[in-house]
């Protein structure tokens, strides 16, 4: 079994493709994206309109995305929550990876506009809030707190809001589908 990608390696996969911005922005993109597509339909060279030369240099990179968006739909689809977006290690500094949540929002918004004629309005009052609440992160920064435990306690708890938040909007708009009992196949 091999590794689940982890930021880095998310990181110069995307550099090898000619992209410049935030790994996290990516997989917020993907996950907005999951949400509101089949999977196989999302263009995962173009999800965030990298070089255009990126599909020539594919290969190993595209073989990292195509990786990364089947672990995605997994821990999304995984009823005991194990979704997690991908973010810095806890070990980089702060800024960075308010920076990187920040990105990952815009990134999230960005795959759910990804579907023309979503109609937010037809959805649950949970997930037009989980939506407004992603967009207001977006503005989010460190604050002038000099307890740096303040601090990473309310980035812990805004990382926590958008883990459950992005699997409650998966929930929503990409259900399972409902097993039909006449076919064995199905029924374990």
């Amino acid at each position: 079994m091999t590794e689940p990608i982890d930021y880095d390696a998310l990181n110069a996969a995307l550099q090898r493709l000619g992209y410049v911005d935030e790994a996290a922005e990516y997989h917020g993109a993907l996950c907005g994206a999951l949400c509101v597509h089949e999977a196989q339909d999302i263009d995962l060279l173009h999800l965030i309109d990298p070089s255009p030369d990126a599909a020539a240099a594919a290969g190993e990179p595209r073989q990292a995305l195509e990786r990364l968006r089947a672990e995605t739909l997994d821990a999304l689809s995984d009823e005991d929550m194990r979704f997690q977006p991908l973010l810095p290690d806890d070990e980089a500094a702060l800024v960075p990876r308010v920076h990187a949540l920040v990105e990952w929002c815009q990134g999230f918004l960005y795959g759910l506009a990804s579907r023309p004629n979503l109609d937010l309005e037809r959805c649950s009052t949970d997930v037009r809030e989980v939506v407004h609440d992603f967009s207001e992160l977006m503005q989010a920064s460190v604050g002038d707190e000099t307890d740096t435990n303040i601090e990473e306690a309310a980035y812990a708890e805004l990382v926590e809001y958008v883990r459950v938040g992005a699997q409650l909007v998966f929930m929503e708009l990409h259900p399972r589908p409902t097993l039909d009992p006449s076919d064995p196949q199905q029924i374990h």
